[in-house]
């Protein structure tokens, strides 16, 4: 029964790292929210959940039609009444980013997914997520949004270069902060994670990190105890510099 378990949602959950995250809460006794712009893609994602012993289930979600995000959460109300957790998973990555060639209106649309789409998820479930008894809003940002890590010559990732994409991971983590701020009385977490360099779609699969691997950071946040933080941005290891 639902009524005795935590609930959540996570966008872009029916593959990749999100997929990963939904698996992994399953696993930890949580109901799961598939959330997919597919509804096809979401409830194959959500019977594969069930068939490994999740309780889990698809919502339908384009994360930029402000029109779909208000019937998830009007569904969400409806079905359950409350939402425990929020993953803000879902994001684009355009392999044309690049400063020297990114105009206003490709870094627009990486914005309109990876920003804006938070936001207006957010925004939406927040009401929802003030009905926990512990809610927690877990955002998926990057270790290229790290202004410091860029300034080291060091940094592994440093020729990762895309204008539109590590910008709005820079913008996620302020979100982050802000949100954590204003919800402290509340109980509401709200943290951003780095799942690391991942092979998924997004990266081409090209590297030896998995998603599975990638899944530990948020699915860490998204269980905090009470005493956890909030307003941090950590990797599977720990804290990331800003």
């Amino acid at each position: 029964m639902t009524e005795n378990r935590k609930i959540a949602l996570v966008t872009g959950g029916n593959q990749g790292i999100g997929y990963e995250i939904c698996r992994q809460l399953g696993a930890a006794g949580v109901h799961v929210l598939v959330g997919a712009r597919d509804p096809a893609r979401g409830a194959e994602a959500a019977r594969k959940l069930a068939a490994a012993g999740a309780d889990a289930a698809s919502i339908r979600m384009d994360v930029t039609d402000p029109g779909e995000v208000a019937k998830a959460a009007e569904s969400v109300a409806q079905r359950y009444g409350r939402l425990d957790i929020l993953v803000n998973n879902a994001g684009v990555l355009l392999p044309e980013d690049r400063p020297s060639g990114s105009g206003a209106e490709l870094v627009r649309q990486v914005y309109e997914t990876n920003v804006f789409g938070v936001v207006r998820v957010t925004k939406a479930m927040l009401p929802l997520l003030r009905k926990s008894t512990g809610g927690r809003i877990v955002n998926m940002s990057s270790s290229l949004a790290s202004l410091q890590l860029h300034g080291d010559p060091s940094f592994e990732l440093g020729a990762f270069l895309m204008l539109g994409y590590n910008s709005s991971k820079t913008a996620v983590n302020a979100l982050t902060v802000m949100w954590a701020k204003e919800l402290a009385e509340s109980g509401i977490k709200v943290n951003a994670a780095d799942p690391g360099y991942c092979a998924t779609a997004m990266t081409g699969y090209a590297s030896p990190r998995t998603p599975a691997e990638g899944a530990r950071a948020p699915v860490r946040l998204a269980l905090l105890p009470d005493d956890g933080p909030s307003g941090g941005f950590f990797g599977e290891d720990g804290p990331i510099p800003w």
